[in-house]
């Protein structure tokens, strides 16, 4: 499954504030800025900085 168009919309990075960029077949959303990726489970994005990866 996707995540809903107008939710990507409106969705920050948490961290910085910056655009996320979704990628679906990771499953995952990714903050250019900070160079964090922040997992998607269940179609539920996991936006808590502690949890966030770096790429």
């Amino acid at each position: 499954m996707s995540l809903d168009p107008t939710l990507l919309e409106i969705l920050v990075c948490p961290k910085c504030r910056g655009e996320l960029e979704y990628r679906l077949e990771e499953q995952e959303l990714r903050c250019s800025t900070c160079r964090l990726k922040y997992r998607i489970e269940d179609d539920i994005p996991i936006l808590l900085i502690d949890e966030a990866e770096p790429f």
